[in-house]
């Protein structure tokens, strides 16, 4: 009665992932954690301590698997690395960097914030007791900057164009020009809608707005405001990065944003402390095998180059697809051909310490976008008003990527430091202590998240993903199964290696709830 009981408290999961007619399509939704004594009696081996990994782990154990987790890396956390001082950065084909960074300053490599929704991730947060706090994603203090280096504060390439564009409409609807389109009811509401959207004057004109910054500052006294002379419209059409004023309107990066207080990956080190085997670092897979019962996965001390194995009844693999490419295992051989035909994305950051000089324009926090060869400036949330900070000069990704990566990383960062220097000019001497990051040169990443329709211009992450390959790595095989963000809706996202855990650990414990109802329950786990 008892397993009759475990698989009826992980049945609404599974109905939903057999109504896909497949085992898992990862998708955003509420999880039922696992029953707690499932997987008594049974081993799991983790690969990868990654976002997903983590999840992983933590949840079967929870659920009473035996679980042993197996992380290349000298630290657990996956794309969610932080820089530190004295940190080293390797990367294939370049020399090692070392982070000199002063006391307090750190550099999120990967992921950098959470958008509210994620609820996953910050759950895990506040189950770990991790602190969080506010991510400034978008200031309106910061600029678009056009290609000629005419930059426009960002609130006024917003509320100049909104401007714009409400006098426009309202002189559409004026001359009659949509009447086809609005009945005389609509009308009578649209006008005095588009005169509050585009602050319009009375006779429907736009001549700027306060909202755009002020033109006289209001003062003591009688010291009036007064708003500024709007952008004119064509030059706001001919700077290229003015649709990035939208940035802040997607899902994704909409206030309010989070980040855990001293680096993302505080998030990954609290899953660590709260596993009962943490993560063993330093492990990396060499060589995968099914047996008649279970998984035999061999791994070498990278240290010392001692091979170890590890015998256990399933596994969750996280490996990145290009690096599990490498891996000798027994896959099918339309498992491999799927793993192997997984392009992943280029992306790149570069980073500088330096006195927070933005700050003294007003910028706390938020993005400037520059375009071209290195798609934007991000100022630090963290530590405001204290003496220095961590400014990027550069986070690009696709197309832009591919090719920003093969420069010198010193011609990186010299780009870089260019980028900063034309939008805030005279500062490019204050950027200290530079680290460059090139995803697609990180060992056992080779890449920040897949590009399943192929590398394009911008950065894809999120769309509606859904190819014979995507389907088909949804599946176990054999007793294997694949967790990875790679694997949800939302690649570029550690939410999605959330999702992608929980719904194959769940698969996991269906399965072995409904062996045990036909099988004793034996713990098979060995190392040597």
């Amino acid at each position: 009665m008892t397993n009759i009981g475990l698989i009826a408290g992980i049945g609404p999961m599974m109905g939903a992932m057999q109504a896909l007619g497949i085992t898992g399509i990862a998708h955003a939704q509420d999880w039922t954690p696992l029953p707690a004594n499932v997987g008594a009696g049974k081993s799991v081996v983790v690969l990868g301590a990654g976002i997903a990994g983590l999840t992983a782990a933590y949840e079967l154990e929870q659920a009473g698997f035996f679980v042993t987790l197996l992380e290349a890396r000298n630290r657990v956390g996956g794309r969610a690395w932080t820089l530190r001082d004295g940190d080293k950065v390797e990367m294939d084909g370049e020399e090692t960097q070392t982070a000199h960074f002063s006391d307090g300053i750190y550099m999120n490599a990967g992921p950098a914030r959470i958008p509210s929704f994620h609820q996953g991730l910050l759950g895990y947060a506040r189950k770990f007791g991790v602190p969080m706090e506010v991510e400034v994603n978008a200031s309106r203090s910061a600029y678009v900057m056009a290609a000629d280096g005419s930059k426009v504060r960002m609130r006024s390439a917003i509320n100049d164009t909104r401007g714009y564009i409400a006098e426009l409409l309202a002189k559409a609807i004026n001359q009659g020009a949509l009447d086809q389109q609005l009945t005389a009811a609509e009308k009578a509401k649209m006008l005095p809608f588009l005169k509050a959207y585009g602050d319009l004057q009375a006779d429907g004109t736009f001549t700027g707005t306060e909202r755009s910054g002020f033109g006289t500052a209001p003062g003591a006294g009688v010291t009036f405001a007064s708003p500024g002379s709007p952008v004119p419209l064509d030059q706001l059409l001919a700077n290229q990065q003015l649709p990035l004023s939208l940035f802040e309107d997607n899902l994704y990066m909409q206030a309010t944003m989070f980040e855990p207080v001293g680096g993302m990956d505080r998030i990954h080190a609290g899953f660590d402390r709260n596993l009962r085997r943490p993560a063993l670092r330093g492990a990396a897979v060499t060589r995968i095998r099914h047996t008649a019962k279970g998984v035999e996965t061999v791994y070498k001390d990278t240290a010392s180059g001692v091979t170890a194995t590890i015998v256990a009844d399933y596994m969750v693999c996280t490996i990145p697809f290009p690096v599990l490419a490498k891996i000798d295992t027994d896959f099918s051989p339309a498992l491999k051909q799927a793993i192997a035909a997984v392009e992943y994305d280029y992306s790149n950051k570069v980073g500088f310490e330096a006195p927070r000089f933005w700050e003294r324009d007003q910028i706390y926090g938020g993005i400037s976008f520059v375009g071209a060869p290195t798609a934007l400036v991000w100022y630090p949330s963290a530590g405001i008003h204290s003496a220095r900070g961590m400014i990027l000069g550069c986070y690009n990704s696709g197309q832009m990527a591919q090719a920003f990566q093969q420069r010198t990383v010193a011609d990186q960062i010299a780009t870089a430091r260019g980028m900063i220097d034309k939008l805030h000019p005279g500062h490019g001497a204050d950027l200290v202590n530079p680290v460059a990051i090139n995803w697609h040169k990180v060992p056992y990443s080779l890449g920040p998240w897949p590009a399943w329709n192929g590398v394009g211009p911008g950065p894809g992450q999120e769309g509606k993903i859904d190819t014979p390959g995507f389907r088909l790595l949804q599946k176990p095989d054999g007793r294997v199964y694949f967790a990875t963000a790679a694997l949800s809706q939302t690649p570029g996202w550690q939410e999605g290696g959330i999702q992608s855990a929980r719904l194959q650990v769940t698969a996991i414990a269906a399965r072995a709830a409904a062996q045990a109802l036909v099988a004793p329950r034996t713990r098979r786990f060995a190392a040597a």
